[in-house]
């Protein structure tokens, strides 16, 4: 870890009980000032551990730091009461999506202006579709609201994500770190293997909308299943089971091809 951030000098709070954690926002929802300086101290630790993840991405990790902790003050204010959900749990993917939007719109791999107007279309149509089916909308739903082609929504969903490394550390605990590339490897060893087979693009295709999305965001756009969740509506335990029985069907399916 970088020793400037260490030198930073990071106050030491103690943790939040849930109990005091939804007092402190509630409070800091409705305009308490100290209320919200509190619930920002006492997660600095979680923005701290969370930007651990973008090291060596050529960017000073003080001012990623700072850029998490506007995703940390976005998360308060945003975070609703009743989610049945802890404060951490919601927050870590805004932080992290923050950060990562940051990387995004300063990448030197530029994305034309065209496709960013339909990706933010695209936003826009998927939160529309969500309010009014109660669900998260299809690739085709939203293609058919925007007189889209399926292909124009995935590309322009794709263009817009930062690109992975299969390297990129995806969870770190006392343990050794889990890397991309663990997530892609076969049970006998040989990585990556059968994504040397160009059908797969193919087999991909043949995959349900929300099964190739969650392996398209997973193994493609650098997503964590609790990020996949948020997008999804679905608990990470929920997406967890989806992206094996995806891979389970992919793998199936490439028997097949083979």
């Amino acid at each position: 870890m970088s020793s400037r951030l260490i030198e930073m000098n990071l106050p030491r709070f103690p943790l939040l009980k849930d109990e005091e954690m939804k007092q402190l926002l509630a409070r800091a929802q409705a305009g308490d000032a100290q209320a919200r300086e509190r619930l920002v101290n006492c997660n600095l630790k979680l923005v701290f551990n969370l930007v651990k993840r973008f090291q060596n991405r050529g960017y000073e990790l003080e001012d990623l730091f700072q850029i998490g902790c506007i995703g940390l003050m976005k998360a308060i204010d945003k975070f609703d009461l009743s989610y049945n959900v802890r404060f951490s749990t919601y927050a870590v993917p805004m932080i992290v999506g923050e950060i990562r939007r940051f990387l995004r719109d300063d990448n030197p791999i530029k994305v034309s202006r065209s496709i960013k107007e339909t990706a933010y279309k695209i936003q826009q149509s998927r939160e529309s579709l969500v309010s009014k089916l109660g669900r998260e909308p299809t690739i085709s739903e939203i293609a058919d609201e925007l007189d889209v082609s399926r292909e124009e929504v995935i590309t322009a969903l794709e263009a817009v994500q930062a690109p992975a490394s299969i390297y990129e550390t995806l969870h770190q605990d006392d343990g050794d770190p889990i890397y991309l590339l663990d997530q892609l490897s076969e049970s006998d060893g040989n990585d990556l293997n059968w994504l040397d087979n160009i059908a797969i693009k193919e087999v991909l295709k043949q995959l349900p909308d929300r099964d190739r999305l969650i392996l398209l965001w997973r193994f493609f756009g650098d997503k964590t299943q609790g990020e996949i969740a948020d997008k999804l509506g679905l608990s990470q335990v929920q997406v967890s089971r989806l992206e094996r029985q995806a891979l389970k069907k992919l793998h199936e399916m490439m028997e097949n091809v083979n």
